[in-house]
């Protein structure tokens, strides 16, 4: 790194998480696109992570489209993910009131607005027009998961997603986990049940995966289903709907394994090691309560399927690879490199490290400033 800047980009509105970098299909870059995910001006749920907008910008700095997540409903925050097709997937709190929560069989909604936010992606596809459209209009959403669609409880046997929580590790424990106290703008509730603060996309696979920092688990979706089969418990490339094909992290909260099997805590940045990297196909994340980034094998096969024991919890059994200690309260950053090296963001230091794989420092880079922080950051090749 030289430490020149080699291009910025104007905007009014703070981050959410990271920009992306859409490298043009003639690796030029007078047509690269930037997709900027941020803080709009009236979100309707605020707490850690905050958004409702993504802006994409052309290389010169101008707005090629707009489009926002703040409706009375829903609210962007944290990360999305660009297709190589140039849609994107946005994670999106979802609104639900205790009236809904009691339908689904949660036992408590633990704040006196009684209302609790669950989790919804969406994929949108994109005009590159420079025109603004928002979640309230649905025409430009082509694919959405909901995991209120994927929830099993053990408290209500009259409900239809009543079962035996171990199982079913396919499904999410309804009544898994609290949320936080009231809080932000105009009252509303700080009702975050998951806080999924990454998501990630593998086109081979054709498979999402997605960390949840309140749960202590990352876990990965079917993203070959069509929208019907995202809400239901079939179709798509494994036939399972749009339920989870693999977890890892936290297994008790499926009823199985035990604290020894609880190895992720407060995680972000959950991403596949690319092809070309060592590790290809691993996955690398930062476990924040741990203060170092970590690696892991998950135990899939060619075709994408995960292997599950009857009784026993998704392996693996531990990590294969942990970096030096790092320290940062909030979001963070891990990528594997093709040379091997692997990239990894400090936030709160506002420091960006590159670690061989014996944990040596090779280069860093920070900015100046006490406030200043970074979520996570990506290393380009200069062309």
């Amino acid at each position: 790194w030289d430490g020149n800047t080699v291009n910025s980009w104007a905007h009014s509105n703070g981050p959410a998480s990271m920009p992306y970098l859409l490298p043009s299909v003639d690796g030029g870059v007078e047509n690269a696109l930037l997709y900027y995910p941020c803080r709009s001006n009236n979100p309707t749920m605020d707490t850690g992570g905050v958004g409702g907008k993504v802006v994409i910008y052309n290389w010169d700095g101008d707005i090629l489209y707009t489009y926002n997540i703040d409706s009375n409903e829903y609210n962007h925050h944290h990360d999305i993910v660009v297709l190589p097709n140039g849609n994107f997937i946005v994670i999106a709190w979802e609104r639900l009131y205790s009236s809904d929560w009691q339908a689904l069989g949660r036992t408590s909604v633990n704040n006196n607005l009684n209302q609790m936010w669950a989790t919804a992606f969406f994929e949108i596809q994109p005009t590159l027009d420079g025109r603004t459209e928002s979640i309230d209009n649905f025409d430009a959403v082509v694919w959405e998961w909901h995991i209120t669609d994927h929830l099993v409880q053990d408290v209500d046997v009259s409900l239809d997603n009543y079962g035996d929580i171990s199982d079913h590790p396919e499904l999410f424990d309804v009544n898994c986990g609290s949320v936080g106290s009231n809080g932000g703008p105009g009252g509303q509730t700080n009702g975050d049940w998951m806080h999924v603060n990454a998501i990630t996309y593998n086109e081979d696979l054709d498979q999402i995966v997605l960390s949840s920092r309140h749960q202590d688990e990352i876990y990965i979706i079917d993203h070959s289903t069509t929208t019907q089969e995202a809400a239901s418990h079939y179709g798509g490339n494994h036939n399972v709907g749009g339920d989870f094909l693999y977890r890892w992290g936290n297994p008790q909260n499926y009823d199985r394994g035990n604290s020894s099997n609880h190895i992720l805590a407060d995680q972000h940045s959950i991403n596949w090691i690319p092809e070309g990297s060592p590790g290809e196909g691993n996955f690398i994340l930062f476990n924040n309560s741990a203060n170092e980034a970590v690696e892991f094998v998950p135990p899939v096969d060619e075709d994408g399927f995960y292997h599950i024991d009857d009784g026993q919890p998704y392996g693996p059994d531990d990590t294969i690879w942990e970096s030096p200690y790092y320290s940062t309260a909030m979001q963070g950053g891990a990528f594997r490199l093709p040379n091997g090296n692997t990239l990894i963001t400090d936030c709160d230091s506002a420091t960006i490290y590159e670690v061989n794989e014996n944990g040596s420092i090779q280069d860093q880079h920070s900015e100046p400033g006490n406030q200043t922080m970074i979520a996570r950051a990506q290393k380009y090749p200069p062309e």
